[in-house]
């Protein structure tokens, strides 16, 4: 297995992407080239922004086809990540709210992608 893994999102613009994420992740990219962009998420774990106009890909989706999920320890937690997004200029869909898995909150970035911040309930 390999070291690392990313979750890869097709985006219009990248470095107007990576503008928008290093805001809300409060860091620098890992890399960024005009057609790709990542983020370190956490050990192990990459956030890749990828040019649907790149000459080296075909792009199976247009921007804005995937959701993202970021589990947080706490409902607070996910409470002071919203305030903390929405200060940063991210688009809410969805205030928080209690739901069956935890409290949760879904944001937008620049293409649409859809951005879910949780923490996992000990019910179920």
């Amino acid at each position: 297995m390999t070291a690392r893994a990313y979750a890869l999102l097709y985006v219009a613009d990248p470095m107007k992407s990576a503008h928008f994420y290093g805001r809300l992740f409060g860091k620098a990219p890992f890399e960024a080239h005009p057609t790709f962009v990542s983020f370190e998420i956490n050990d192990g774990l990459m956030l890749g922004l990828w040019s649907t106009s790149s000459a080296d890909i075909s792009s199976p989706t247009s921007p804005g086809g995937s959701e993202v999920g970021l589990v947080v320890a706490t409902p607070a937690d996910v409470d002071r990540r919203f305030e903390e997004w929405k200060r940063a200029g991210a688009t809410i869909l969805k205030e928080p709210a209690d739901m069956v898995f935890g409290r949760t909150f879904l944001a937008a970035d620049p293409d649409g992608h859809r951005l879910r911040v949780f923490n996992e309930s000990d019910a179920g």
